[in-house]
C-alpha cells in the first residue's frame, strides 16, 4: 500500500554526511530506491520541485496557493478517494493521504531527494490498559549522547500512523541532530478521549526516565507535534506541569488543533479545503470526543486553557487550513500567560505541508525554522 511506503520516500532538501553502522530498522516497508537517488552537487536537479507547474486552474479556495502546493493537491484529488466523512474510521485509514500525494509528485517528476541519515529502532511502551509503539530515530552523526524530541503525529486522533508522518520525524532528527521518539498513540473511535492524551504523556514520561537507553540526554527533551499531535504536545506539557514532573525545554506545535469553535474565520473559509476541511475536523471530533462537552476540556480547547508555566513554544501555521485562526488565538493565549512564543504562518500552503520538504520550499523553511528553535532550547 502506498500509504505504508510514504515516510521513507519524502525527505528533506538538506544533505547531511552519513556515518555510523546500519541499525535494525523499524520502518515497515522497503524504500523505493529510484526515489532516493541523490546528487549532492547538482543544484539543477534539486530545484525541480520549485519548477512544478499545475495542470489546471487553482481551486477557488486557494487562489494564492503556490504552484508546487497546487501540484500536490492536484495529485491528491487524482486518487479519487471518497470523502473521509462518509467512511468509518477503519475505512478512512486505508485512503490515500496528502503524504501519498507528495510521494506521487516526487515520482511523477523524478525529483531527487537525499538518503535517510537516521537509524531506526522500535520500542513498545507500557501504558494504562496495554502498550503503544514508538519508533526511535537516531542521527548517523556518531555522537554518544543527543538531545531528544518526543514527536506526536497528526490525523485527528483517528487516522494516519508513524509512516504517514515519517518524513517530519526524520527531518527533525536530522536537522536538530536529536534522537526522535515518534509515538503511535491509540486512536479513536476505538479509544476515546482522553486515551491518546494519556498515551502521549506516558510516552513522554518513559522518554525522560529512559533517555540514556536511547543515547538521549534526559535534561534536554522537547516536544513536537503536527495537527492533532500539536494538540497532544501542548497537552502533555500541561499534564507534566500539573503532575509536577520534569517539563520539556521547548515545544513545537505545527498547525495544532487548539479549540472547539467552528465559527472562527478560518473554519468559515475551509468548507472545501484539502487535505483538511471544516467538515473533516468536525468528523474527527465526533470520533474522538465522548460528548461535545469534551470539546471544552482544557486539553482540547488550548485557546482557553490555563497555559501558565508551559515551556517556550514555537507555533507554525498554514494559510489554507481550518486551524489557522486557532493557531493565532493559541499564540495570543500563550503570550497572555507569559509563555515565550514564536509564531510563523506560511502563506500559499495547506494543512500537512510541513513534511513535504522535498517538494515545497515552504516546508523546507519551516523544518529549518523549527529545528533552529529547538537547537536554541537544547544548547542555551
Amino acid at each position: 500500500m502506498l500509504q505504508k511506503t510514504i515516510a521513507a520516500g519524502i525527505s528533506l532538501l538538506v544533505l547531511l554526511t552519513s556515518c555510523g553502522n546500519n541499525a535494525t530498522t523499524d520502518k515497515s516497508t522497503a524504500t523505493d530506491s529510484t526515489v532516493l537517488q541523490t546528487e549532492k552537487n547538482n543544484p539543477d536537479k534539486m530545484s525541480k520541485a520549485e519548477k512544478l507547474t499545475p495542470a489546471g486552474a487553482k481551486p477557488a479556495w486557494g487562489k494564492d496557493m503556490t504552484d508546487p502546493m497546487t501540484v500536490v493537491i492536484e495529485k491528491l484529488s487524482s486518487f479519487g478517494a471518497p470523502p473521509l466523512t462518509t467512511l468509518s474510521a477503519p475505512e478512512a485509514r486505508k485512503q490515500p493521504s496528502a503524504a501519498d500525494a507528495a510521494m506521487g509528485v516526487i515520482k511523477d517528476h523524478n525529483i531527487l531527494v537525499p538518503p535517510d541519515n537516521t537509524d531506526t529502532t522500535g520500542k513498545d511502551i507500557a501504558v494504562a490498559g496495554g502498550t503503544i509503539h514508538a519508533r526511535i530515530y537516531t542521527p548517523k552523526t556518531g555522537k554518544s549522547i543527543y538531545p531528544v524530541i518526543v514527536y506526536y503525529h497528526g490525523g485527528g486522533w483517528v487516522i494516519a500512523d508513524l509512516n504517514t508522518y515519517g518524513a517530519s520525524a526524520q527531518g527533525m532528527a536530522e536537522q536538530a541532530d536529536a534522537v526522535v521518539v515518534s509515538v503511535a498513540y491509540r486512536q479513536a473511535p476505538e479509544h476515546k478521549f482522553p486515551t491518546a492524551h494519556n498515551d502521549c504523556y506516558a510516552a513522554y514520561e518513559w522518554t525522560v526516565k529512559n533517555a540514556a537507553s536511547i543515547k538521549g540526554d534526559s535534561k534536554r527533551i522537547a516536544l513536537v507535534g503536527e495537527s492533532a499531535g500539536g494538540n497532544l504536545a501542548a497537552a502533555v506539557s500541561m499534564m507534566a506541569r500539573d503532575k509536577k514532573f520534569q517539563m520539556p525545554v521547548h515545544e513545537v506545535l505545527v498547525y495544532p488543533i487548539a479549540g472547539y469553535d467552528f465559527a472562527t474565520a478560518s473554519y468559515k473559509e475551509s468548507d472545501s479545503t484539502k487535505p483538511l476541511s471544516s467538515g473533516l475536523m468536525k468528523w474527527f471530533f465526533q470520533q474522538y470526543l465522548n460528548t461535545p462537552a469534551d470539546g471544552k476540556n482544557p486539553m482540547i480547547s488550548l485557546v482557553t486553557a490555563n497555559v501558565t508555566g508551559l515551556p517556550p513554544t514555537t507555533i507554525i501555521g498554514a494559510e489554507y487550513d481550518p486551524l489557522r485562526s486557532e493557531g493565532e488565538l493559541l499564540r495570543d493565549n500563550f503570550k497572555k500567560a507569559g509563555v515565550t512564543t514564536n509564531y510563523k504562518m506560511y502563506r500559499g500552503v495547506t494543512h500537512e505541508f510541513f513534511g513535504m520538504a522535498a517538494v515545497l520550499p515552504e516546508a523546507k523553511d519551516a523544518q529549518e525554522f523549527a529545528a533552529g528553535e529547538l537547537k536554541k532550547a537544547f544548547y542555551k
